[in-house]
Formats: C-alpha cells, structure tokens, sequence
C-alpha cells in the first residue's frame, strides 16, 4: 500500500467528470452500478446480510455456518488429517491453554512466525477465539524484520519452527514450536508444550466479550512502495471477507462445496491465504490439502493424489501450473475445475497459455488488499475472454471510484484513474500511524488504494499499474505493465520488470530488467527495437539490463524498488 500526497487525498468530491457511456447489454444484472451524479460504483450483485450483532466475532461466524464436511485439513506431504469433527474442539483447546497455561487475554498480540501447516488454522482461530490479536509474518523473515515487527505491536507471545525460535527468545519473546511434521510424536521435547495446548480441557474457555469492532489482526503491508506499516483489520473486517469473498464466490458454484478440495500453496500468512484457507473455506466444510514447502512436482502429485479441485494462485503459480501442462502430463491433472489468481495481475500471455494448456479448467483473477480483507472484486467461472481477462466484478456491499490523480475528477468506464473503495472490509486503520492513516482513509471513508484501474462497460475491473510506480517522461505517463506486457510476448524472454530511471533532460525514461529464456540469446538493442514498433514513440525503452530472475515478494509482486536500487547501483 503506497502513501499519498496532501493534494490527493484532498481531491474535491464536487469535481465530477460527467462523460457519458455506453450503457451494458448484459440486462440480468442490473444497470444502476455506476452513477454519473457521484461517481460511485456499486457491486452489480446483491447485497448480502453480513452479520449485524455487534457481539459477534469472526471464530464465532466461521463456526455458526452448517455444513457437511467430514475432512477439514490434510498435511500434503504425510497425509495426516484434521476432521470437521476434530477441528472445533481443537480450536477451543488451544484458545484454553493459550489464556490458562501461557496467560494470554483478550488485546494481547500473538504473533504466528510459519510456512504452510494444517496446525495453522487451529493456532490462529484459537488466538481469535479469546479476543486477542493475531499478528502473522513471512517465516523467511530476516532477524531485524523480525524485530521491528515484533516491537512494533507488543507481540507477547510467538508460534514458530525451530529455527526461528532462538531469534524469538534474543527478543525477549517466549515462543511455542509447532511441529512442521504432524505426525511428529508429542513426546519430543521442543514441542510437548505446544501438544499440551492443543490436549487442554476445551471447557475451560474464559469467558469474553469480543465486539466486532475489536481489533483482530495485525498484518503489515509489502512494502513495495514505502515503509512497511501495520493493517489493523477488525473481527468485522474478517467476517466480511469470509461473506463477501469466500463463501459468496462459493455461492456461485454448481455443485456443493463439500465436493471441492483446495490446494493451499498460497501463504497462510498473507491476507489471501488467511482469508481463505484460515477462515473462509472452512466455513463451508471443504477439504483443504496443505502443502509445506512448493515444488512443482509435489504440486502434480498432490493434485492427483488427492483429487484437488480448486487451486488458489499467485502469478508464480500459475506460470508452473502452466509449463506442466505445456510439458503433457497425460492423465494428470484431470481434477481441477477451477483455478483463481490475485495477489498481482497476469499478463495477457500468460493467461492464454494457461487456457491452452488446460481447456478444461476455468480461470478467474480477483483484487484485494490486506487494506481491504482480501474483499475488492472476484471473477466467476467463464471462458469468455472479456472477462477472465479483468480482475472480476465489484464485491457484494463495495463500492468504488476511479479518480483522475491529477485534477481529482471522478471518471466513468472506459476512464483509467486511481481505485477508491469503500465498504465492511476496510480496514480500521494503520498500527500508531495517524498520518499514514488519513492520507489512505479519507474523512468520508474511502481507501486511496494507490491503483492505476478503469472499469469497462459491463462492469469487469482491469488492472492498469500503480500510481506510485506511473513513469512520468517529459509529462507523459507510462504505465510499466504496458510495457511489460509488449516484452512478455518477445520469444526470447522468459520473465520482464519495467521501472523508471531518472534523466535530467526527459524526468524519467523506462527501463527493463529482462530475464532471458534458456537456450535464447538476444541483444539490448534488438529487444528495444521490438518495444518501439509496438508502443508509441515516448512509450519505448531507453535501456535494458538483463538478470537472473525478477525479484518479486512472496504474492508474486514486482518488488521495483529493488530494481531501482541495482539500477541506481550500476550508474
């Protein structure tokens, strides 16, 4: 999430543009999504009632939910399984060992430092359970992120692997080492005290008074764009992404979610992973098989092996998916019914190659944030190329606009501006950040998202770029996805970054970070001249620097500040 300048956020709300537009033919949904008065777009779905009792926490929702699920999670690896029947119970006892056994109460901060374990959900919704907050943090972490974050929100308490649990005990944390394998037996030492958790009286949960307005998560931002800052998400913000994203695009299924099994790559500890595989999902009773560590061919196997269905992705991911089917697995694979991707957008190319690959299988792409609860838009099962192309349709109870961030202008479809939401996810606000807060959240409720969007005549969201991230060469502005994606269809390229070099003369030139594909070789000058015939003339590359791989975040993000920093490196 990006900061902004006092000039954007005081954008004045009478500055409309009042273009008009094209009205959509689709007449089963209704017409009324994009008002020209306001300039605020509505979901063109139905409101959904989102739990309205104030008292209400989200373990609570995500449990009130009936269904007939029988396995909740499986351990990909050894193939050890959590029941329905199990998982509530185990959920409590840790809620009742965590407050009688490590002391821990409603407000406190516990952190969950952990790749990818069936043991996660049960830690996390038994930290929410008691009414205090949950904290979650990409186990690769170095030790001062770890200390930064740590101090930052009291963190009292930790859940980590081995490795990490000497960094923890230097900072003064005491933490719990979860076994990476479940079959690991509760006698082994290091993690008897976290079996001991897990084996207390369920009945002996405390009592409390969880408000959905109170705190429920700390998740810090990527930091792709500034200084990485912490996302207070409430229990009502987390109950609004299980309704509005999980089990509303669940609603949309032809078949009941007890028939699907989801494949958990993604990271539990990204807001994606959370929503989904910690919450949502397992409102529905669905099976979840979780993978430890990604390899692509654990990836196949666990596919077949376990019949998986629906495969949640990040860009990444799907390019393995997609080389796997190129690479003709015969009879592999035969399961999936739907792949989805958010996180960062997909070039075009790679979504092709996909559908290509795999004719069997719908794709869909969504936008979300963790400022949003993973809540933004979702696409739905098609293969019309008009649509899995976007980003999806505006979530049920969101709105949106798409603001010029130069005159403040409220802009139709068709119209590329900055995204503007607003709805139950947003977030409360950024962790002791009053700053950064207001000039993200504006006084009448809207989250600047810092994303380059339009909205097309029917009401599909298509991603553009980051306004931080627009080159700006002598008073044009470029968008680097343009770019990236013109070089993407260059035979001779394998992955491709663009970001901005400074130049006194023209402000800022584009630059591009190739990666060549193996067995290709291919000049600076050569691929230059391939972007300048497809783009126009203040469009084209200036420069090319050739890499081993695209640095990108654990959600598949360009991570451009790293780009600049080897560029600026070189000068």
């Amino acid at each position: 999430m990006a900061t902004f300048s006092k000039t954007q956020l005081n954008c004045s709300h009478s500055s409309i543009n009042t273009s008009k537009f094209q009205t959509s033919k689709n007449q089963s949904m209704p017409n009324n999504w994009y008002s020209e008065d306001t300039g605020v777009y509505n979901s063109r779905h139905p409101q959904i009632n989102v739990p309205s009792d104030p008292f209400l926490d989200v373990v609570s929702c995500v449990f009130s939910h009936k269904h007939n699920g029988k396995t909740a999670l499986i351990d990909a690896a050894s193939g050890f399984s959590i029941s329905y029947a199990e998982l509530q119970p185990l959920v409590k006892s840790m809620a009742s060992g965590l407050h009688h056994q490590m002391g821990v109460s409603k407000g406190d901060v516990v952190l969950i430092l952990l790749p990818n374990s069936i043991y996660y959900p049960i830690v996390l919704l038994g930290i929410l359970y008691l009414g205090a907050v949950v904290s979650t943090m990409n186990p690769f972490s170095s030790f001062s992120e770890i200390k930064k974050q740590t101090h930052g929100c009291h963190v009292t308490l930790a859940f980590t692997f081995p490795d990490k649990a000497d960094e923890l005990n230097s900072l003064g944390i005491e933490s719990i080492v979860v076994p990476e394998n479940p079959k690991s037996h509760s006698n082994q030492i290091r993690f008897a005290p976290f079996y001991k958790l897990i084996s207390t009286d369920h009945d002996l949960v405390p009592r409390r008074t969880v408000r959905q307005n109170d705190a429920a998560a700390i998740l810090y931002s990527s930091g792709t764009t500034g200084a990485s800052k912490g996302v207070v998400l409430s229990n009502r913000n987390l109950i609004s992404g299980v309704e509005l994203f999980v089990r509303f695009e669940a609603s949309q299924y032809a078949y009941p979610p007890e028939e699907n099994v989801y494949l958990a790559v993604v990271p539990m500890f990204h807001i994606y992973g959370l929503t989904l595989f910690n919450l949502g999902i397992l409102s529905l009773g669905t099976k979840i098989v979780v993978m430890r560590k990604f390899s692509v061919d654990e990836m196949v196997r666990c596919i077949d092996r376990y019949g998986v269905t629906h495969f949640p992705a990040v860009p990444p991911l799907v390019t393995a998916l997609t080389k796997v089917g190129k690479g003709g697995f015969g009879k592999s694979l035969k399961s999936l019914k739907q792949v989805s991707c958010g996180a960062a957008p997909l070039s075009t190319r790679t979504i092709d190659e996909f559908m290509e690959s795999f004719p069997h299988v719908d794709f869909i792409q969504g936008y979300g944030m963790s400022e949003s609860s993973a809540v933004g838009t979702r696409g739905f099962n098609t293969r019309d190329v008009h649509n899995y192309a976007s980003a999806g349709l505006l979530a049920p109870n969101m709105e949106a606009k798409v603001v010029d961030w130069v005159t403040c202008s409220y802009l139709p479809p068709g119209k590329t501006g900055e995204l503007w939401l607003r709805g139950p996810a947003i977030m409360k606000e950024y962790l002791n950040n009053v700053e950064a807060t207001s000039l993200t959240i504006d006084k009448d409720g809207w989250l600047h998202t810092g994303d380059v969007v339009y909205f097309d005549q029917d009401g599909y969201l298509h991603i553009v770029d980051r306004v931080k991230e627009i080159i700006k060469y002598k008073g044009f502005q470029i968008a680097p996805a343009d770019l990236e994606d013109v070089l993407a269809t260059h035979p001779a390229i394998l992955d491709a970054a663009v970001t901005g070099a400074r130049d006194e003369e023209a402000g800022e030139v584009p630059v591009a970070f190739v990666v060549r594909r193996p067995g290709f070789e291919v000049a600076e000058s050569a691929i230059i001249d391939f972007v300048a015939k497809q783009v126009a003339p203040y469009k084209k590359v200036r420069r090319v620097m050739f890499m081993k791989a695209i640095p990108r975040s654990a959600a598949g993000k360009i991570l451009r500040r790293q780009l600049k920093e080897k560029l600026y490196s070189r000068l």
